[in-house]
C-alpha cells in the first residue's frame, strides 16, 4: 500500500508516529518519508490486514498535526525493505 498524507504533517513528528504505528501493527515494513510539496508518502508491506490497520491510523484523529486527506493505492510487493524506516 502506497499512501499520499496532505495536511499539517511535516515538522509534527508525524514520520515517527508512523513508523511506531507499523511497529505496533506488526508485519509491516516500508517507510514514511517527508516530499518537497508537504505531504508524506506512507508505503507499507506486509498482510492486507496489517496494510489495512496502518492505513486506518492515517485517517483517523489520533495523528499527530493535521490530516487534510490521503490518497491511497494498493500494489503487488516489490520487497527490499529491512524493516519500517523514517526517510
Amino acid at each position: 500500500m502506497v499512501a499520499w498524507v496532505r495536511g499539517h504533517v511535516q515538522g509534527v513528528g508525524f514520520r515517527w508516529f508512523t513508523r511506531a504505528k507499523a511497529l505496533e501493527i506488526g508485519g509491516l515494513s516500508g517507510f514514511a518519508l517527508n516530499l518537497a510539496d508537504g505531504r508524506v508518502q506512507v508505503v507499507g508491506e506486509g498482510s492486507r490486514e496489517a496494510c489495512q490497520g496502518l492505513l486506518e491510523w492515517l485517517l483517523s484523529d489520533d495523528t499527530p498535526g493535521r490530516v487534510d486527506g490521503v490518497t491511497e493505492i494498493w500494489d503487488t510487493p516489490r520487497g527490499g525493505y529491512d524493516g519500517f524506516a523514517i526517510r
